[in-house]
């Protein structure tokens, strides 16, 4: 069996490598981006990546499976509380947080993805087929 399947998931690797090339852009490149990119992109990634090594430490340190994936509750419940914190209570506490609404679409969209490509057991098919 592969060591850690999911970091080799292709989704896993693309959502990553988009990410530090967007952060190479944001920092560095500055290169002009439509601003729905520049927006939501990093947040809509942001879940895949998350609950990808949520899942392979749940995997390896709790659970003892490798065949372990997360429940639909613990996805719904990760959205909610990312969104929660990043959306709501950070901007009540920082003057440069913005709280939108749509980041939170964006955070589903993320989960979601996460949930039909990546929360699966090595080797398996789509959760649910």
């Amino acid at each position: 069996m592969k060591r850690w399947p999911e970091f080799r998931h292709p989704l896993f690797v693309g959502a990553g490598l988009l990410y530090l090339v967007f952060q190479l852009n944001r920092q560095v490149l500055r290169w002009p981006l439509p601003a729905v990119l520049t927006s939501y992109l990093a947040d809509a990634l942001a879940m895949p990546i998350m609950l990808s090594l949520a899942l392979a430490a749940h995997r390896r340190v709790v659970a003892r499976s490798r065949t372990f994936v997360l429940p639909d509750a613990w996805l719904l419940s990760a959205w909610a509380y990312v969104s929660v914190f990043f959306e709501v209570v950070l901007p009540y506490f920082s003057a440069t947080a913005v709280g939108d609404p749509f980041d939170a679409v964006a955070y589903a969209v993320g989960t979601l993805a996460f949930r039909y490509w990546l929360n699966q057991a090595p080797g398996q098919g789509r959760p649910g087929s």
